[in-house]
């Protein structure tokens, strides 16, 4: 799965990350309120784990927005708070569960499989433009039937290009889906990890896939 973290605590951003990612999700970090409603609004994820405080707007403002939006990934909260009222008042704004801290990484693991279920969304499938296949559950990528070895960075460069694979992606769009909002990357570190997977993928006798948007950033399509 694709999924959101929105956590102002570093340290436990990075955890949720690590943790996440060893069960071979996909994970953008958020820090506050208002990097939180961008990732969701312009991205398209499977889930999001947010925590309630939050600077800027908090997290049940957050929900509130985002359902009044229409949009409809499953949430989880994460709180210190135990009170039912404040419970209420989270599940009330929209979202579909809330996990208080500290909490079991196995506990929060079983409540993503649980959300995803009852939002009866599909399982993640594979990913394919022209013979390049990337499959999100069992971490695979190939292109015309070989197998390509990617680091997990490079497999979260490639799988967010093949996700919004024909559409343009900014620099600054891939860093923060990456390596997190509050992350302070360069943007030539965008342009080292295409020239990775160019030499992995796009490599003869293949066609070439990843384009370069001058000034912008990149697109991954098949031209015609």
């Amino acid at each position: 799965m694709w999924i959101l973290v929105v956590e102002d605590e570093a340290s436990m951003g990075e955890l949720l990350r690590q943790g996440l990612e060893e069960q071979n999700h996909v994970v953008a970090l958020a820090a506050d309120g208002l990097e939180a409603l961008h990732a969701a609004r312009t991205s398209n994820f499977d889930a999001i784990v947010l925590d309630v405080m939050i600077p800027g707007v908090d997290g049940v403002e957050v929900t509130r927005r985002l359902r009044a939006a229409k949009h409809q990934a499953p949430i989880i909260m994460l709180t210190a708070r135990d009170a039912p009222a404040d419970i209420v008042r989270g599940l009330d704004a929209g979202a579909d569960d809330y996990l208080t801290k500290p909490f079991s990484l196995k506990v929060l693991l079983a409540r993503l499989r649980a959300i995803t279920r009852r939002a009866a969304r599909p399982a993640a499938a594979a990913l394919q433009v022209a013979d390049l296949v990337l499959d999100p559950a069992s971490r695979e990528v190939s292109r015309a039937g070989h197998k390509i070895n990617l680091t997990a960075t490079e497999f979260r460069v490639l799988e967010f290009l093949m996700r919004r694979a024909g559409r343009a992606a900014s620099r600054s769009a891939i860093i923060d889906a990456v390596w997190g909002f509050e992350k302070d990357v360069e943007s030539n570190t965008v342009d080292v990890f295409i020239k990775l997977l160019r030499a992995k993928i796009d490599n003869p006798p293949h066609r070439k896939l990843i384009h370069t948007m001058r000034g912008y950033g990149y697109i991954l399509r098949e031209d015609e």
